[in-house]
């Protein structure tokens, strides 16, 4: 394709499977290429945004780095779906928790996406547009954690613009039901929709907004591993 390289990724048209998972952290995407793949082959280090398409048992499968927030989710997965031929994109991330019943290393599928942000404004819709994951996904993800013997809640995030924000009013999302606050799922899900191609969000509580209650370094390490296990038993 004549659009491949992008500004943004230096892959060829090819190079990148039509599954992709991805990770904010690119170093977290290498952890999940040296763990997970056979054969791995790195075909992204633009912006020192890492990218590794190789085989998952049997599975061709890609994995990238979207970095923090939606205007760069955004970026990536429009090229991704839009000059790639990729067909589904599982996002493995961190979130704060609103729910008391949500705790440090607990898992959220994010069934839909509140959000903040004024991504949806370019499509000029009649009204408010409402980001949701591919139900497939979604079942088969909410299964392996029945079947890993994951603790997890399946429903609404809320997207925010803002990681520092003076008036957050985070109790407002509690009252609406919101189980989790995080930065990139709304776009990923409008992107998804817009290119008509799948998507899903998995996200590991790192923190939670109500109680305080934060990871260690190695709370991290260990319990992180699990929304991977997830999202590669989707492949």
């Amino acid at each position: 394709m004549s659009n491949t390289p992008t500004p943004h990724i230096g892959a060829k048209f090819g190079d990148i499977a039509e599954t992709v998972i991805m990770a904010g952290d690119p170093l977290r995407v290498k952890f999940m290429a040296e763990t997970f793949l056979d054969d791995a082959v790195q075909f992204n280090n633009v912006r020192g945004m890492l990218g590794f398409t190789g085989t998952h048992k049997g599975k061709r499968i890609s994995l990238m780095g979207h970095g923090m927030g939606g205007p760069s989710i955004g970026i990536y997965t429009y090229e991704l779906f839009n000059f790639y031929g990729v067909k589904q994109i599982i996002r493995v991330g961190s979130a704060g928790s609103l729910n008391m019943d949500l705790h440090v290393g607990d898992l959220v599928i994010a069934q839909g996406a509140c959000t903040d942000s004024n991504y949806a404004a370019q499509y000029g819709l009649p009204g408010t547009f409402a980001p949701i994951a591919d139900f497939g996904l979604l079942r088969k993800a909410a299964d392996a954690c029945d079947k890993l013997g994951c603790r997890y809640k399946v429903g609404n995030v809320i997207t925010s613009d803002v990681f520092y924000h003076e008036n957050a009013q985070d109790d407002k999302w509690v009252n609406m039901g919101v189980l989790a606050k995080e930065m990139e799922i709304a776009i990923l899900y409008m992107n998804a929709a817009r290119s008509g191609n799948k998507a899903l969000a998995i996200c590991t509580i790192s923190d939670h907004i109500l109680t305080g209650e934060q990871t260690t370094a190695e709370e991290r390490q260990l319990t992180f591993t699990k929304m991977m296990d997830v999202a590669f038993s989707l492949i």
